[in-house]
């Protein structure tokens, strides 16, 4: 199962920010280990886009469980999951 993981930003940018070094360098060991990948800022700059691996729902919530934008209380999550039956190659 894949999974869209859509962020809000709760907080203003200025808030956001404070956090985004913990948020980057916790993405890019999730990217590391295969489980995020593609993520983004959204062109509105309301949030993010991550796009998981072929992961368990349970997985993805401990992904989202463990964001220091979560631990920080300064985003909401919504998940999409999606069977991604049409992949391509490698994935």
């Amino acid at each position: 199962m894949f999974h869209v993981l859509t962020i809000v930003y709760e907080k203003p940018l200025d808030v956001i920010d404070q956090t985004r070094p913990a948020h980057l360098a916790w993405l890019n060991d999730e990217v590391a280990a295969g489980r995020i990948l593609l993520a983004g800022r959204r062109e509105s700059g309301a949030g993010g886009v991550l796009i998981t691996g072929d992961i368990s729902a349970e997985e993805a919530q401990d992904i989202i469980d463990r964001d220091p934008y979560t631990l920080a209380g300064v985003v909401s999550y919504q998940r999409l999951s999606f069977n991604g039956g049409i992949r391509a190659p490698g994935l």
